[in-house]
């Protein structure tokens, strides 16, 4: 028997599997690492609004189509590209490209998550400049990567188990988080900067450019996650419904984010648009000042890893199973193969934080693959594969995902693949060149 055929054979146990899982592949450091930050560079409220229409008016649409789209032809994103039209096989390995070069400097990222967890275990979590004033990023780069690999080979199921328990312990960890920042001094400053829009800026493309990126990698769209995790999908699943709580969590998560974060930044005098290691940088200040902070810091990074490695794992997926439909590799030599791949971007990402600060018109190297990858190539991917896969796809089999008394979501979901994607684009484009 086949390899691809055994590799199909694997499906959740359940829509509730599929969920906690896809959430934890979409939520990973999205929404509590990318987030804050982007939104602390971008004015705080007037983002978050953008974001949240780019979340409700595109990215659920897109999500469902995607998602449909691999339970429909049950294959990864190159197979089903390839069977909704021959020639288009190639947009699939262009997004397992992407998918590899994001996966290789967000495993860096998963590092640090890791390098502070383990920290956490003595009770002496350190500053972000602290963790990275030696060569730490590099050694947890590799650890993130070779767990990674070994969870890879051995499918879905050990993820689905985890999912279950740790992704509702992370939500309410968050809460709580997020519960003690409002006690804080800088509170009141942190809900303004979050929840009060500054309305001069918000018709800017480069505004909704950050926007359509973050909900687009927020959502796992363009990405191949939800595509590959969609083929993995049993029968008689309400994608519609599970689609909406897996964007209803992840946002909820990334404001909880926001309101764990910016509460510290105020009440500290730190810098809200620091960059990539706002959130490094401000919850160690803020386990420290609490009485069970040293115990919190650990359930808290321990989570945050297992979040993060998830993410990777589903990354992970998408090009090992590229790799078995369509060249014939075994999972272990697919695993292996795509983990060599991952090394040359993944080692010089590694050395952005580090006493060699590599980097790349003037920002950190890691941080400039994030910015071009995340806010570009991902929502252009993402536009050109909902569109391809809306126009592939008969209407009556979208509208057939769809309750009777939610059909006008259909139409909505119909003419964002197949026409609203052209607006977006030109804001994308609008964007780059001013």
């Amino acid at each position: 028997m086949r390899t691809s055929k055994l590799h199909k054979k694997t499906k959740w146990s359940s829509e509730r599997s599929f969920i906690l899982a896809t959430a934890a592949a979409a939520i990973g450091l999205g929404n509590i690492w990318r987030f804050p930050y982007i939104a602390g560079e971008n004015g705080g409220a007037s983002f978050i609004l953008a974001y949240l229409v780019a979340v409700i008016v595109i990215g659920l649409p897109l999500m469902i189509i995607e998602i449909s789209a691999g339970s429909q032809e049950r294959g990864g994103v190159v197979t089903t590209f390839k069977k909704l039209r021959s020639h288009t096989k190639w947009y699939g390995w262009f997004v397992v490209v992407l998918t590899g070069i994001i996966l290789s400097y967000y495993l860096v990222v998963t590092g640090w998550t890791l390098g502070f967890a383990v920290e956490s275990l003595d009770g002496n979590v350190s500053t972000f400049s602290g963790f990275t004033n030696g060569y730490k990023p590099i050694l947890y780069f590799f650890i993130s990567l070779i767990i990674t690999a070994l969870v890879a080979v051995n499918g879905v199921r050990l993820i689905e188990r985890l999912s279950k328990v740790l992704m509702p312990l992370l939500a309410v960890v968050v809460l709580f988080l997020a519960g003690y920042g409002l006690t804080l001094s800088g509170a009141s400053r942190a809900v303004d900067f979050l929840f009060k829009p500054d309305f001069s800026n918000f018709l800017s493309p480069k505004l909704w450019a950050l926007a359509f990126g973050q909900a687009f990698y927020s959502l796992s769209i363009g990405q191949g996650y939800l595509t590959t995790y969609g083929s993995f999908l049993p029968k008689k699943i309400k994608i519609p419904r599970a689609t909406a709580i897996i964007a209803g969590f992840e946002t909820a998560v990334a404001l909880l984010a926001g309101l764990m974060i910016f509460p510290i930044v105020f009440t500290f005098g730190l810098n809200p648009g620091e960059g990539t290691q706002l959130v490094f940088d401000t919850l160690p200040l803020g386990f420290k000042n609490i009485s069970f902070g040293p115990i919190l810091a650990i359930v808290f990074f321990w989570l945050l890893f297992f979040a993060a490695i998830s993410s990777c794992i589903a990354s992970m997926e998408v090009i090992k199973t590229a790799l078995v439909e369509e060249i014939k590799f075994s999972h272990k030599k697919a695993t292996l193969f795509a983990s060599i791949a991952l090394l040359p971007l993944g080692i010089i990402s590694a050395f952005s934080f580090t006493p060699l600060e590599v980097s790349f018109l003037g920002r950190p190297f890691l941080e400039f693959m994030d910015l071009i990858t995340a806010n570009q190539v991902v929502v252009v991917s993402g536009l050109l594969g909902g569109a391809r896969i809306g126009w592939s796809i008969k209407k009556h089999k979208t509208f057939k995902l769809f309750d009777i008394k939610y059909r006008h979501l259909a139409r909505h979901t119909i003419i964002t693949a197949r026409y609203l994607w052209v607006i977006v684009l030109a804001v994308m484009v609008v964007a780059f060149i001013t």
